[in-house]
């Protein structure tokens, strides 16, 4: 009995061979098809052009194998490109490879970076974001996810010009969308976050990417229990806020002492710290359990949004060297609490948006209906991003369809670091009108009145 590769196995479908099934089905019924899928152009190639590659074909010195890095005229001319467009010097001998497609290119030194950091001791790496002035960078994305097992991805939302990019967000809703299907139990997911004004340098993944200064390294630590100790203990508001200051800035100076001294050590720049309480899936070690020591009935009912705002604005008090995001991280299937309040229905997606507000970081690891449509993940990315401008602070989001499950249906992850809820209703509909364009938008902060 023979049997798939496994990385086969996830791979997902060709969207031109599904469409070209289709269209074949249909003929069949003797229906009429209005051919618009591959964009193939309407008018024949220009002439200078067909000139020129019957001239190519017939010299002898094409009849040949190419270099396996590709020509080297042509990887000096791509050297060049980058230089004048990015700003970026690469070497076109050590630094430039020519492959037969984006996809294939990016697959590939996804499966290299992936197995050159495991080599070294590290599980997990990150591919750093699509781009929103490179659309075809997101189309990338699925299958690079499909052939590795522990590389993160990303996608930018909003410009470098702080514009929020229609296209962008669509492209990120289409990759969720063929993400989804990756594995049987939507999995694939958690490894592609959509950004919103997010600067590099953060180190949690997947936002995590660098920037064209020279190597540095920040750090990131899982310390909700911070807080779930600070506010157990405490008796009043102010105690609560001091004793939460005291402890990120206590545990703060531990790790800056440590990460100071292997900058010393290693002569590679530490960027600093991201303080941002992330949780773990046990009780004594939620957000959602620190919000309810301070005083709210259950996360999710009214009172959740105050406490979030205490605690956010008690880790803004704290003093240590700054990286990222440093705000309120309430990812569902990563916080024992918040995965039992969304599973009674206390939680919402409309409520971790709102307290997105007053300083949390996102949509993170949201377990949504199978059937959800790009175009509802397009409405609740673009409100993301919106949020991430006009409060100009940095979202990011990871929404994780699972095919198959409807909204209040268990979640059976099998993973360590996941504990399982029930899938969240979406409240979306399909964008019309001038916000179904592709223009890019600008939203400033609110100004206060003198």
């Amino acid at each position: 009995m023979t049997q798939d590769y496994y990385r086969i196995k996830r791979l997902p479908p060709y969207v031109f061979a599904e469409v070209n099934a289709m269209k074949a089905a249909a003929r069949a019924k003797g229906q009429d098809i209005i051919d618009l899928g591959m964009g193939n152009p309407d008018s024949p190639t220009p002439p200078h052009i067909v000139a020129k590659l019957i001239e190519t074909v017939r010299d002898p010195h094409t009849h040949r194998y190419s270099n396996s890095r590709g020509i080297h005229g042509l990887r000096k001319a791509l050297a060049g490109y980058y230089q004048r467009r990015f700003d970026v010097a690469l070497d076109p001998e050590t630094e430039v490879i020519v492959t037969i497609g984006s996809k294939e290119g990016l697959t590939n030194l996804a499966q290299a970076l992936e197995a050159e950091a495991s080599q070294a001791g590290f599980d997990y790496v990150s591919m750093g974001p699509a781009l929103p002035d490179a659309t075809n960078s997101y189309d990338a994305i699925p299958q690079a996810l499909a052939a590795t097992q522990n590389a993160f991805f990303a996608g930018l939302m909003t410009s470098t010009n702080g514009g929020v990019a229609l296209t962008a967000v669509r492209a990120c809703a289409g990759v969720i969308d063929d993400c989804a299907g990756v594995s049987a139990d939507g999995f694939g997911n958690l490894r592609f976050a959509a950004l919103a004004n997010v600067a590099p340098g953060a180190p949690f993944f997947p936002a995590a990417y660098a920037g064209r200064e020279l190597p540095a390294f920040a750090i990131a630590s899982e310390a909700a229990d911070l807080a779930v100790q600070a506010f157990s203990q405490a008796s009043s508001l102010q105690e609560a806020v001091e004793a939460l200051v005291r402890n990120v800035e206590n545990h703060g100076r531990k790790l800056q002492s440590v990460a100071e001294e292997l900058a010393r050590q290693s002569g590679v720049r530490f960027g600093g710290l991201d303080l941002t309480l992330a949780p773990f899936p046990e009780e004594s070690r939620s957000l959602g359990t620190a919000l309810e020591r301070l005083g709210v009935a259950a996360t999710g009912l009214h009172g959740s949004l105050a406490a979030s705002a205490i605690l956010a604005d008690a880790l803004d008090r704290a003093r240590y060297q700054r990286a990222g995001f440093n705000g309120l991280m309430l990812p569902v299937l990563e916080d024992w609490t918040l995965a039992r309040r969304a599973a009674d229905g206390n939680l919402t997606v409309k409520d971790l948006l709102l307290y997105a507000t007053v300083c949390g970081t996102g949509l993170d690891t949201i377990p949504l209906p199978g059937d959800t449509s790009r175009e509802a993940l397009t409405a609740i990315l673009l409100d993301l991003a919106a949020l991430s401008q006009r409060l100009d602070k940095p979202l990011t989001a990871r929404l994780m369809p699972i095919p198959g499950k409807q909204a209040g249906d268990p979640t059976d992850f099998d993973f360590p670091y996941f504990a399982n809820s029930r899938v969240m209703a979406l409240q979306a509909g399909v964008l019309q009108g001038p916000l179904a364009g592709s223009e890019e938008f600008t939203l400033h902060p609110r100004q206060q009145s003198s």
